[in-house]
């Protein structure tokens, strides 16, 4: 099995919900998610984050959705660091 330890996603959101809204709402997916949010570029209605989230076991599609929910777009994945745990097969 892997686990995913680590995101950093670029994301483009609109200016509602703010930074701190929208990683909190990012950290509250998961039970020990780490967000941090850099703001990259700002228009008049939209901004370019970076999004770093660290956490056990990153369920990407959760992710995926609490974004949308909140009228955001994922651009891209930068980097994603997994870790794979051994199986119990008795």
């Amino acid at each position: 099995m892997v686990s995913v330890k680590r995101l950093v996603l670029d994301i483009l959101k609109p200016h509602q919900p703010n930074a701190l809204e929208f990683s909190g709402t990012l950290a509250e997916v998961g039970d020990d998610y780490y967000v941090s949010l850099t703001v990259i570029e700002m228009d008049e209605n939209t901004e370019t984050v970076q999004v770093v989230i660290e956490g056990g076991n990153i369920d990407f599609e959760a992710i995926q959705l609490a974004i949308s929910n909140m009228s955001g777009s994922l651009h891209s994945i930068d980097v994603v660091e997994v870790q794979s745990t051994p199986s119990n097969n008795n």
